[in-house]
């Protein structure tokens, strides 16, 4: 059966609780009371009220608090009411005969979820609750929309999406969330900048795409009559800045892949990059698992925690593997023979889907995130990925069939990206032709040639280590969220009139 007409019955519901509620807007209109202020000076917020309890409530001391309505109960001539601001939740109490009749009868037309401003004094209620005892309130605005689920939380994970602004103020677990996503952006910063790392800016349009192996977005200029794309990562251009001097440089941004979405993926995503002069991937693979460690210490007091019933320590020295050997160890094929013929018939045979195995890389990738990827739960570097899926990564020093690159997993999750850079123009540019063949060859990730970038290698870039990790992933994993659209304010969705 159908839930249209359920659903009808809804809206007809809320249009009708929307009208009486314009209706009440009116009234206070008519009173000469303004429902949309221009501002509103609280002394105290609900955390610094509890927290200053004894002190205010001893003394009687008149402070200011404002926050939405969350839930109102009335007993004849006094009521009791919740509102909530930024910290958390706090109960206040009106009698009628403090506040007066005119007060009093201007009370009725508030409802939950208005914005209130409020005056009073601190004081215990008989079940031992702090609450704020009324003395005089207003107005800040005038909520129209009732708020879901009778109040008690909006549920429905779509709706939360596409309405963050409620599920934010329905959902104080929601918050905490955001809060703490905050707090782990800061703590890098912090790390970052106590390393010595200069904050810098690249461009998000960019005339060519590179620094990454994913399908971009397309726009065009008008006034250049040119096409430009997102970009999908900022790796060429913070590494022109190390060509030009700087030798510590990172960047908190955002990027573009348009690319399918699941739980991990979303179209527009934040990553942190990081390029360091003279440094390698060993280099790096040190100073990331200290900013992990460090970054989880700061934030949650300690190196240890939980995500979806598994316990993360981040104390421990890191698990270091090679791809290959990760493979073997899941009882995956021995790979390192490099023959491409050999390793596409193997794949058939553990049935993986041939579309894509162009090369022997890819068929390497394709056994590890089929066999060894899950079981990464503990912090474990990856190291030693094939040639030919890594264009812009240094040739292994010992093998040549390899590149000096890392991908560092947890909750089998892939949460950072790192490399032997790349400085050999000469190399730089063969890795872009052999790209373009695998492009020719159907490869719609494969690396774009940038000139400007071969130009720039050619004038000398000093050895060094890179690094991208996404700082999505990263609060996911600490905060125990499932998807990506938990600690995204705004995910990308599909427009509701156009909903499957």
């Amino acid at each position: 059966m159908s839930d249209k007409p359920k659903r009808e019955e809804t809206e007809r519901t809320i249009d009708q609780i929307i009208a009486g509620r314009i209706q009440k807007l009116e009234q206070l209109r008519e009173k000469g009371i303004n429902p949309y202020p221009y501002g509103y000076q609280p002394t105290h917020t609900s955390a610094e009220a509890v927290e200053q309890f004894d002190a205010l409530s001893e003394n009687e001391t008149p402070i200011k608090m404002a926050g939405r309505i969350m839930a109102i109960r009335r007993m004849g001539k006094a009521l009791f009411f919740h509102f909530q601001d930024e910290p958390g939740r706090l109960q206040g109490y009106i009698k009628k005969d403090t506040v007066g009749p005119e007060k009093w009868e201007e009370f009725s037309l508030f409802d939950i979820g208005d914005i209130v401003g409020l005056s009073g004094t601190m004081f215990t209620t008989r079940t031992n609750e702090k609450t704020i005892a009324v003395t005089d309130f207003e107005m800040l605005s005038k909520s129209l929309h009732p708020l879901p689920e009778k109040y008690h939380g909006l549920t429905d994970k779509e709706a939360r999406y596409r309405q963050r602004y409620v599920d934010l103020f329905a959902n104080p677990d929601v918050r905490k969330t955001f809060q703490l996503r905050s707090q782990i952006i800061a703590a890098i910063r912090e790390f970052l900048t106590g390393r010595g790392f200069m904050e810098v800016e690249t461009p998000i349009l960019q005339p060519l795409y590179g620094g990454g192996m994913a399908e971009p977005f397309v726009t065009h200029h008008n006034r250049l009559n040119m096409d430009l794309y997102l970009r999908i990562a900022d790796e060429l251009y913070l590494k022109r800045l190390i060509v030009g001097g700087f030798e510590k440089v990172w960047e908190f941004c955002k990027d573009f892949r348009n690319e399918g979405m699941d739980r991990l993926h979303n179209p527009e995503f934040s990553m942190i990059e990081l390029y360091q002069a003279y440094a390698d991937y060993n280099d790096i693979m040190e100073m990331f698992e200290e900013l992990l460690r460090y970054t989880v210490k700061t934030v949650f007091g300690g190196t240890v925690i939980e995500y979806e019933g598994n316990k993360i320590d981040f104390g421990p020295p890191f698990k270091r593997i090679s791809m290959l050997d990760a493979i073997k160890q899941q009882g995956g094929p021995d790979l390192s023979d490099f023959d491409f013929e050999k390793a596409k018939a193997l794949a058939k045979e553990a049935g993986i889907p041939e579309k894509g195995l162009i090369n022997h890389g890819k068929v390497v990738e394709a056994f590890f995130e089929k066999l060894a990827e899950p079981h990464l739960i503990a912090p474990t570097f990856i190291i030693d990925f094939p040639r030919d899926v890594s264009p812009l990564a240094k040739v292994h020093r010992d093998n040549e069939n390899l590149v000096e690159r890392f991908e560092v997993f947890i909750a089998g999750m892939e949460c950072g990206n790192a490399f032997s850079e790349l400085n050999d123009p000469i190399d730089q540019k063969q890795r872009f032709l052999d790209q373009r063949k695998s492009a020719d060859a159907g490869d719609a990730e494969a690396h774009q040639i940038d000139q400007d970038f071969l130009t720039a290698l050619m004038y000398g870039m000093p050895p060094t280590g890179g690094l991208g990790f996404g700082i999505d992933r990263l609060v996911m994993l600490l905060t125990d969220s499932h998807s990506i659209r938990d600690v995204i304010f705004f995910p990308q969705m599909k427009p509701e009139e156009y909903k499957d």
